[in-house]
């Protein structure tokens, strides 16, 4: 695998990511701390399959990282508070804990 790479089965994650999406948003309001698992990385951040909401897809972008972060690999386990939830494509926004400084 390269450095970068999409969730394996994204089409049906975006399609239940879609199908939970009023749920999630009242589930997982702004300050919420979260859990899950890398499942794809990007240049502009890493999607993450969130713990409590096996449905949601986090996105932690880059945007928010601090200078001299790095992003976590595919399959680490990262810490994360919700910061967002983008409506047009059913993610949630979040800021990861560690950045691994």
């Amino acid at each position: 695998m390269g450095e970068y790479s999409m969730p394996d089965d994204g089409f049906q994650i975006t399609a239940q990511a879609q199908a939970a999406w009023d749920r999630t948003v009242t589930d997982l309001p702004c300050g919420t701390r979260v859990t899950g698992e890398v499942i794809g990385r990007q240049p502009f951040g890493v999607f993450i399959r969130l713990d409590a909401h096996a449905d949601a897809i986090g996105l932690a972008e880059i945007t928010a990282m601090p200078r001299g972060g790095t992003l976590p690999p595919v399959g680490e386990q990262v810490s994360a508070e919700v910061v967002g939830h983008a409506d047009h494509n059913h993610q949630v926004k979040v800021r990861l804990a560690d950045w691994g400084c």
